[in-house]
């Protein structure tokens, strides 16, 4: 079972990735544009284009993890779009994410650089 808890450290890759990638893929992406070891506890979250899907991918320990999630009919509320590669989530955060919410604390700082 693949459980994501709070010691975790959890990555938007702000950038959006191909979803015909899979797990080779996705490690080539971590590894060569995010400059992060995938295989080293880190989870990552990744998008598609059209911000109508996201794909995590992490490693247990003893294999690879890819998971992926399609929303039926809306986009993403939230995707930070500040510039950088990389953007840190707490686990409860990731959570509000996964219901296509926007956390309360980025919201916060993405209303304040408006």
């Amino acid at each position: 079972m693949f459980q994501i808890s709070t010691d975790d450290s959890i990555w938007l890759a702000v950038e959006p990735v191909d979803f015909r990638k899979g797990i080779d893929g996705l490690v080539s992406v971590c590894r060569q544009h995010l400059q992060k070891d995938p295989y080293g506890g880190h989870l990552f979250v990744f998008r598609n284009r059209s911000k109508t899907a996201l794909k995590l991918l992490a490693f247990d320990g003893q294999g690879m993890w890819l998971c992926q999630k399609r929303l039926k009919e809306d986009k993403l509320r939230w995707w930070p779009q500040n510039g950088v590669s990389l953007y840190s989530l707490a686990a409860h955060e990731l959570q509000i994410l996964l219901c296509n919410g926007a956390p309360p604390s980025l919201q916060l700082i993405k209303m304040s650089e408006l």
